[in-house]
């Protein structure tokens, strides 16, 4: 019996190391594919078929121990160097890897972009195109990358926030498909000369603050491009300056972890145990991962041969992960010299054919059409003798192209077209670049909002309603009243920002609402704007309905490059496929002071295409703005007015059904003289200007925009202009903003200048920050006085 069982260990000993054995060779083949598909893409770039390309080389060994322990259900927020992570979990293929270095459009090529984006930045489907979101438990899922540096950080937070939130709130326990009792880790990766950025410290601050599952790895390669990472961090580690951080007991903080990168053994050790660590305690953590090379320097952009001195590059060469692993798997019998020589080889061949496999999909469509062009172009100068000369010109120019793109092809036939004026022979030419134009337009220009059933234009608006015994309260009371209603019937509705939790917000809107609904779904976050906007960004990612408020609006400033390079950009970059419907709410307009009463609507509304942007003029207004944003799948910012919530207005006795529908103005009054076109809290000191003007026998016309993004859909207030015949915009933002971008709207976009009997008129606010108290206010923003005398002026013409 001792023998049989001795007999029984030994084999399963036996099978165990088998299998040990092929898991490191599939992850060393995995290593060398993905270092192959590097230096190939590298050549790519070289040759002109492709643009542009940064690649992963150096980094493969740590990414395929990280990718052991990525499980279903998590989330990545990564890095455009992590591309062996995305072939180790499946999200990418080699094929698909190049078909984005190309920038082919066609998604089922590159389904991370579509083209859009540039190459190793990874994404994979979370919505469906009826915009609800996929069984994200069972997927790997990867949200879109970013190139600037450490811009992918801030919605990290969001995505390991939401874990906390499905661990802890028990109402979101039925959203079976976006979370199994929030086990779900975000692994976010970052270089290290990119942890210099402010996003960096103000995410890991509030990740220590949180206590949520978030894995940040951070590579290590001892630059940044050329800067040497003692210009970059202090005491050249970033490790050692996090150590303040370090959770103790007692304390929260994060957990800090040191690993080599040509180590494979030790960071699969230290890997396994600490992330199942930060799974079951949602303990964050910074894995360090030191020693990695850049065996090609930093991009296709110069060579690091340029500021490496040869002792560096010759360690660089020594100790490369891929090579170190190679001689870590011979020294322990894992593999032969002569086996990795042949997974090298099949490496090199797969990488090759999936390269040219890209290429060809990629050229296929484009050929294509140059064989239809040169077609129609022949036909055309047969018909047309006296043009012949030119448009064979224009063919042969085409028809040479080695390697033609759309570009190329929409030309050839413009330069026709030109050559070919009102030539009925020509129709055919005529009819391809259209069809053609609508084409390139699907690929290139589609997805900046929602297009499925949840689209905006799609959700109408429902009017508001008054009871019997509807009361008159302060703005701010029907906002409390209409949150508390939100939050009993929509259990993914979430809130946070600065003061917004115990004390319900700076002007009360959530007064004594975190009480009710506990500190999971209401609550206080520290004065960072970026990290909360990175936290709605990541809740609304997994599939919730976050409420981010940023105290101020020109609060709005610390957070508008995650605002335009995340969110804004999402739905676009990935074709539609990603999502994050987080509403931004916050106050601004007119207040009394320098800091707190900036209108920079100019700025915000040319930043953040691909978010709505609400200026109501009141609280119940606003409510029926929330509604909509919450109807729909897009991303939002509404600002409410700051000087308004203590108006007195109506409680509806419908809070929760009424809808205001985006991009359709609202006339407040009707008048056949002048069209006066604004919003917000401005409208309150025109509608005064207008009751003055009334007895002088100017009849005004006022419009509330209603909201700047979208604007005036419909062409409202071109039908107004055409009754008044003069049009005035006027707003507190500076000038040449907002104003500015309604003129353009109206007069050139809604061909408004053909309706006009005098010259149309912008009024803002001056060019500096608006001065403090009652006076400033008044010599800095467009006063009543002004706005008489601009309309008296315009009569006068």
């Amino acid at each position: 019996m001792e023998n049989l069982m001795t007999s029984d260990q030994q084999a399963l000993e036996n099978i165990s190391f088998d299998l040990f054995r092929k898991e490191v060779l599939k992850d060393y083949q995995l290593v060398c594919e993905s270092r192959e598909a590097s230096l190939l893409g590298r050549k790519e770039v070289l040759t002109g078929k492709a643009k542009f390309g940064i690649f992963g080389d150096g980094k493969e060994v740590p990414q395929v121990a990280i990718a052991k322990f990525f499980r279903p259900g998590d989330f990545y927020a990564g890095y455009y160097r992590d591309q062996t992570l995305g072939f180790a979990l499946g999200t990418s293929t080699i094929e698909q890897f190049f078909s984005q270095l190309y920038a082919d459009p066609d998604v089922e090529h590159d389904p991370h972009s579509a083209g859009r984006n540039m190459n190793a930045h990874f994404s994979s489907r979370l919505i469906g195109e009826d915009g609800e979101f996929l069984d994200l438990i069972h997927m790997k899922n990867f949200t879109a990358g970013l190139a600037p540096t450490a811009a992918h950080i801030p919605r990290s937070l969001g995505l390991a926030y939401a874990s906390k939130a499905f661990r802890q709130i028990k109402e979101l326990g039925d959203l079976k498909n976006l979370s199994v009792n929030g086990n779900e880790i975000c692994f976010c990766t970052i270089g290290d000369a990119s942890t210099s950025e402010g996003h960096f410290w103000e995410i890991v601050n509030a990740a220590g603050v949180l206590q949520i599952p978030l894995a940040i790895f951070v590579w290590d390669d001892g630059y940044g491009i050329s800067v040497p990472v003692k210009y970059q961090t202090t005491k050249g580690s970033i490790s050692e300056v996090l150590k303040g951080f370090q959770k103790e007991e007692g304390t929260n903080g994060i957990d800090i972890y040191k690993v080599k990168a040509w180590d494979y053994a030790g960071m699969c050790e230290t890997f396994e145990a600490a992330l199942q660590k930060i799974r079951t305690t949602h303990t964050p953590a910074i894995f360090h991962v030191e020693e990695l090379t850049q065996p090609q320097g930093h991009s296709t952009s110069g060579s690091h041969e340029r500021y490496k001195s040869p002792e560096r590059l010759e360690w660089e060469r020594a100790w490369d992960a891929m090579k170190k692993m190679r001689e870590w798997i011979i020294e322990n019998a894992l593999g032969s010299a002569e086996e990795l020589d042949e997974i090298q080889n099949k490496a090199k061949d797969k990488v090759r054919i999936s390269k040219n496999g890209a290429w060809e999909k990629c050229m296929e469509p484009i050929l294509e059409q140059v064989g239809k062009s040169v077609s129609i172009l022949m036909e055309l100068a047969a018909a047309l003798p006296e043009k012949k000369e030119k448009l064979d010109a224009i063919n042969r120019q085409l028809a040479s192209l080695r390697e033609p793109n759309r570009r190329d092809i929409m030309h050839s036939l413009h330069q026709a077209l030109l050559v070919t004026p009102n030539q009925p022979a020509a129709a055919s030419l005529q009819a391809y670049y259209q069809e053609l134009s609508r084409e390139n337009t699907r690929l290139y220009n589609t997805h900046l909002y929602h297009e499925g059933r949840r689209r905006i234009e799609n959700i109408e608006s429902v009017p508001v309603r008054y009871g019997e015994e509807s009361g008159i309260l302060n703005s701010y009371e029907i906002l409390n009243k209409y949150f508390d209603e939100l939050f009993q019937h929509n259990p993914k509705v979430l809130a946070f920002g600065e003061d917004l939790g115990q004390i319900g917000d700076v002007n009360q809107g959530f007064a004594g609402l975190q009480l009710k609904y506990g500190k999971g779904r209401i609550s206080d976050s520290g004065i960072r704007e970026i990290a909360i906007i990175g936290q709605g960004i990541g809740l609304a990612m997994r599939g919730l309905r976050p409420i981010a408020e940023i105290q101020y609006l020109d609060y709005m400033l610390y957070a508008i490059q995650t605002l335009s390079d995340d969110l804004a950009s999402l739905q676009y970059r990935t074709a539609g496929q990603q999502a994050a419907p987080l509403i931004v709410r916050t106050r601004g307009h007119r207040l009394e002071g320098i800091w707190h009463s900036g209108s920079p609507l100019g700025m915000i509304i040319n930043a953040v295409r691909g978010m709505h942007v609400c200026v109501p003029r009141n609280m119940v207004q606003a409510v029926g703005m929330y509604n909509a944003l919450l109807e729909g799948m897009d991303p939002a910012i509404v600002i409410e007015c700051l000087n308004g919530y203590r108006l007195k207005e109506k409680l509806p006795s419908n809070l929760l059904q009424y809808r205001v529908a985006l991009g359709i103005p609202e006339i407040i009054r009707e008048g056949a003289d002048v069209t006066i076109v604004s919003y917000g809290s401005t409208l309150r000191i025109i509608a005064e200007a207008a009751e003055v003007l009334s007895e002088l026998d100017v009849e005004c016309e006022i419009v509330d925009v209603q909201t700047l993004l979208p604007f005036d859909i419909h062409h409202h207030i071109l039908d107004s202009l055409k009754k008044t015949n003069r049009i005035i915009f006027i707003d507190e933002d500076v000038p040449g903003g907002a104003s500015a971008y309604m003129f353009n709207k109206v007069m050139e976009e809604q061909g408004g200048y053909r309706w006009l009997d005098t010259a149309p008129r912008t009024l803002s606010a001056k060019a500096h920050r608006p001065a403090y108290a009652s006076d400033g206010d008044y010599f800095s923003k467009p006063n009543l006085e002004e706005i008489v005398d601009a309309i008296q002026e315009m009569m006068r013409e």
